[in-house]
């Protein structure tokens, strides 16, 4: 590394057409101590939730042994290749409820508290992603990030008496406000990096049409910046461009197709018209929002509680919520483990391209602590007893793979929520019914 006075702003964002572009971290953001100090003492830690609908193949997912070595399951072997930061964990339960418990899986999810039934005056608590956010949101743009692949156009009552936003989000800002998720990727990819001004769909096909490419309209800065960077800070910002360039062609592409969606009926929009390539769009996005240092907090529903969303690509067309209720029958309990394979391999997407990206010292996935998991286990039974979740990632050094861990009944999923508030640098001594944190045989 080239000692220099020089020194680039870390919040330096080229703009033209309207269009803002936020550059990932470079070298040469810092001098090249300070730099070697934040990345060594400092480094940007990230969190991220990715919550999956209609409870799991249970049977698929515990492994029977404990500890390191512990075999993993059919459902987890998409995801084995990061069990070098994997802690899975069994034995958690959610917050008991009588009522709504497709709104009550959701919204305990991470905020241990059941949501109040109405459908108009709503009422919860405070996630744990959005305590993070108050932290984290002091050194980013964005305070966080809320994405999902279904739709938000649901109103009235979904889970008999609860209103549907209960079951379209996980995140709350406080106890009455929900953070419903963005599932179009152009509205995502605009609150990241610009708008045209105009929430019109026809403004944005307009805006497509005449400037092509929001990166041409900045390419000139861009030279010139790149003649005083590194080597290898030239490299980093080659290959960011190219990844915001190759979403941005997807986005129009799927754009292009919209129009080929039939009506929404139980099955939700989705951008584009495939669930697949609609799932690795918005991990990218997420993807990019980190390595830009935009938001440290994200969250993602693969779908809401009650989906009805099909599934035709994987040989499962039936819909997804009347199948979990599989009765124990063989055949429908197979689609239920399929749909879960599915989910997890989309993740598994998201963390191969994370380890892949440079991050400080290592990579994105070292510096991240994401949590992967369902608000009710058996779906057949609505259980919320021993949820299935997964931690993955380094958390910046604050987070050890302890591979299988099982915890005494009736420990509940705040302990937790505790214990990632503690990790993540957020002070917090109560929250909702834990009793403390967890030991994850963590470092730091």
């Amino acid at each position: 590394m080239i000692i220099t006075r020089k020194a680039i702003p870390r919040r330096t964002v080229l703009r033209g057409i309207g269009a803002g572009l936020a550059l990932p971290l470079l070298d040469g953001m810092v001098p090249a101590f300070a730099a070697i100090r934040n990345s060594a003492a400092n480094p940007v830690r990230r969190f991220g939730v990715f919550y999956v609908p209609n409870g799991m193949a249970m049977k698929h997912w515990t492994p029977e042994s404990e500890g390191l070595g512990f075999e993993t399951t059919r459902l987890l072997n998409p995801i084995a290749a990061y069990r070098d930061q994997m802690t899975l964990l069994t034995g958690l339960n959610g917050v008991p409820s009588n009522a709504g418990v497709h709104a009550s899986a959701a919204t305990r999810f991470l905020t241990g508290v059941t949501p109040a039934r109405t459908e108009s005056n709503l009422r919860a608590g405070v996630s744990v992603d959005q305590l993070i956010a108050r932290e984290t949101a002091r050194h980013t743009q964005l305070g966080s990030l809320e994405l999902a692949l279904d739709s938000r156009d649901v109103s009235g009552s979904c889970d008999v008496g609860f209103s549907c936003t209960y079951t379209n989000t996980i995140s709350w800002r406080n106890e009455t406000t929900p953070l419903l998720g963005e599932n179009n990727p152009r509205a995502v990819f605009e609150r990241l990096f610009g708008d045209s001004g105009s929430t019109d769909p026809a403004a944005r096909l307009d805006r497509i049409r005449k400037d092509q490419s929001i990166l041409d309209s900045v390419s000139d800065k861009i030279s010139a910046l790149q003649r005083g960077l590194g080597p290898n800070d030239q490299i980093r910002v080659n290959e960011y461009i190219e990844a915001v360039r190759d979403i941005e062609r997807r986005i129009q592409k799927a754009e292009e197709q919209s129009d080929r969606e039939l009506p929404q009926v139980d099955q939700p929009a989705g951008i584009p018209a495939t669930y697949g390539e609609h799932a690795r769009l918005m991990f990218d996005m997420l993807l990019l929002a980190y390595q830009t240092d935009l938001t440290r907090v994200g969250t993602y529903m693969m779908a809401r509680e009650i989906s009805g969303r099909t599934y035709p690509e994987i040989g499962v067309p039936d819909s997804h919520h009347p199948t979990s209720h599989h009765r124990d029958d063989p055949a429908l309990y197979e689609k239920i483990a399929k749909i879960n394979e599915y989910h997890l391999s989309l993740f598994a997407y998201f963390l191969e391209k994370a380890r892949a990206t440079p991050d400080g010292d290592g990579n994105l996935l070292d510096n991240m602590m994401m949590l992967y998991g369902a608000g009710m286990s058996d779906s057949n039974r609505h259980d919320n007893k021993g949820l299935p979740l997964v931690l993955v990632g380094g958390g910046s050094g604050k987070l050890r793979a302890s591979g299988h861990l099982r915890y005494p009944e009736r420990t509940s999923i705040s302990n937790l929520h505790l214990t990632i508030l503690d990790k993540m640098g957020v002070r917090v001594d109560k929250m909702s019914d834990a009793t403390g944190k967890l030991d994850l045989l963590t470092v730091g």
